[in-house]
C-alpha cells in the first residue's frame, strides 16, 4: 500500500489545538485548505518542542539573511488565531516523528509530521533497519502530514502553539507539577496538605 501524504502548500489555516478539559486534553495539529481539513494527534511535549524549534529555525533564517528574509521577528497581531479547532476533529493518525526545514528558494517553512510506527525490537539490526527506513521518504512509509508555510504563518503557528501548551493547569508553586481541580498531593510537602 502506498504512503498517504496529506499535503498543504500555504494552507488557509495551520494550528495546534486541544479537545477536552485541562488535565485531560488531547492535542492536535490541524491543517485546512480548499474545504478539506486534516487533524493529527500528538503529545503536549511534541507541540511545545515543535513551536520552540520553529521559532529557533526562523530566528536562524533571519540571522543568516542579515535581516533580509521575509520572516517577522514576532508574530503579527493581525494573524492571531484564537478560534477553536474545526469540528468534528477526526484523527488521521498519531504523530511519531516530526521534521522541520527551510526552503530558501521558495522562502517557505516545511513542517512534516509522520505517523507513529511500532518497531519490532527483536534485534538491534532490525531496529536500526527500521529507523533508517523511517528517515527515508519511502513510498510505502507511514502516513505523513506535510505543510509548507510562509515565515509569517510559521511565526503565528508557533505563538499559538505555545499559548495552547501554557493554557493548561497552573503549576504548583512548590513542586511545579500541575495542580488538579480535585486537589494536589505535593511531593515537596511529603504528600500532605498544609493549610495556611
Amino acid at each position: 500500500m502506498s504512503r498517504q501524504v496529506f499535503f498543504y502548500d500555504a494552507p488557509d489555516r495551520f494550528v495546534a489545538g486541544t479537545v477536552g478539559l485541562p488535565g485531560r486534553r488531547s492535542f492536535y495539529l490541524q491543517a485546512t485548505a480548499a474545504g478539506r481539513t486534516t487533524s493529527v494527534a500528538l503529545e503536549k511535549t511534541q507541540v511545545a518542542a515543535l513551536a520552540e524549534r520553529i521559532d529557533e529555525l526562523l530566528d536562524e533564517v533571519v540571522r543568516r539573511s542579515g535581516g533580509n528574509a521575509p520572516v517577522p521577528a514576532v508574530s503579527p497581531a493581525e494573524l492571531a488565531d484564537t478560534a477553536p479547532l474545526e469540528t468534528p476533529v477526526e484523527e488521521e493518525f498519531r504523530v511519531g516523528t516530526m521534521a522541520l526545514a527551510w526552503d530558501g528558494e521558495d522562502e517557505r517553512m516545511i513542517v512534516e509530521a509522520q505517523a507513529l510506527v511500532e518497531l519490532d525490537a527483536d534485534s538491534d539490526e532490525a531496529l536500526a533497519d527500521a529507523e533508517e527506513r523511517l528517515l527515508q521518504d519511502d513510498e510505502n512509509g507511514p502516513p505523513m502530514l506535510r505543510v509548507r508555510l510562509t515565515g509569517t504563518m510559521a511565526r503565528a503557528f508557533a505563538k499559538r502553539a505555545l499559548e495552547v501548551v501554557n493554557a493548561g493547569r497552573p503549576p504548583c508553586p512548590l513542586c511545579s507539577l500541575p495542580l488538579d481541580p480535585e486537589g494536589h498531593v505535593c511531593p515537596r510537602q511529603n504528600g500532605y496538605r498544609r493549610d495556611a
